[in-house]
């Protein structure tokens, strides 16, 4: 009869208002179930997925908290100068991300602005790539001997290999892989366009870096990724130039002294 009468009171318990709106009471004070909630938010913000194993450890951090907090006041830790000012500045941390967010919601990215953005990037990375090869020397001499042991029958690879002064392509025979012309400096590029598939710089190319001889093994129309494949990134940098011009546009009209 006892034990009935103890699981009764103990399911009574648990269906109270008091449990049904809170995590749990530590002594005396409830934990309300919205800190779940909001805490959960944050894991899934983060990626990662809340498993009910990770429920349970949000659960059991929440009311860890509360007990240490509790100690905390009861020590009069809450009353510090230090910990004022860092409740402070957490404030503002949270206030600043809610403005944010807020604007963010308010102003969305849209389908018209990803589309934009997108065909002003197709239209200044269109037009043909190169599959280019060079042979960086330091003198215009260096480079005129190599274009004469080429033209006798040398190996472009192999000369680009014992003589080039570029560490990146060198190594490779040259191979600067695909490009757009836009990608090399002004006199470079300018020399290169000239060229047609499997042909080579008779003279010299002057850059900054030195003096360049540039075969063209292939050309082809430029190989752009799909809207679709770079939408999300599109639109995360859209995301970030609003709110990046939003809080420029804050601190210019602010009157700061």
């Amino acid at each position: 009869m006892k034990k009935q009468l103890l699981s009764a009171a103990l399911v009574a318990l648990l269906a109270s208002p008091v449990l049904a709106q809170n995590l749990a009471v530590v002594n005396g004070k409830p934990v309300p179930i919205s800190r779940v909630k909001a805490l959960q938010q944050q894991v899934e913000a983060s990626g990662r997925p809340v498993t009910p194993e990770v429920l349970d450890q949000i659960k059991q951090e929440l009311i860890a908290r509360e007990v240490f907090m509790q100690e905390a006041r009861k020590r009069g830790l809450d009353a510090s100068e230090d910990y004022k000012t860092q409740l402070e500045l957490a404030r503002q941390t949270i206030l600043i991300r809610q403005l944010f967010a807020d604007f963010q919601k308010k102003n969305p990215v849209t389908d018209a602005d990803i589309k934009a953005e997108y065909d002003k990037f197709a239209k200044e990375n269109g037009g043909k790539e190169y599959r280019a090869r060079h042979i960086l020397v330091e003198t215009e001499a260096d480079a005129k001997a190599l274009i004469a042991d080429i033209k006798k029958g040398g190996n472009f690879e192999e000369l680009a290999k014992k003589a080039s002064k570029d560490p990146g392509s060198g190594a490779n025979g040259g191979d600067l892989d695909w490009a757009a012309a836009g990608s090399y400096v002004p006199e470079f590029s300018g020399a290169m366009v000239k060229l047609d598939k499997g042909q080579m710089t008779d003279t010299p190319v002057k850059t900054q870096f030195g003096f360049h001889i540039i075969r063209v093994d292939d050309v082809r129309d430029a190989q752009l990724p799909k809207l679709e494949e770079v939408r999300p990134q599109i639109a995360q940098q859209l995301q970030q130039q609003k709110l990046s011009a939003y809080q420029e546009g804050l601190r210019s009209k602010a009157k700061i002294q």
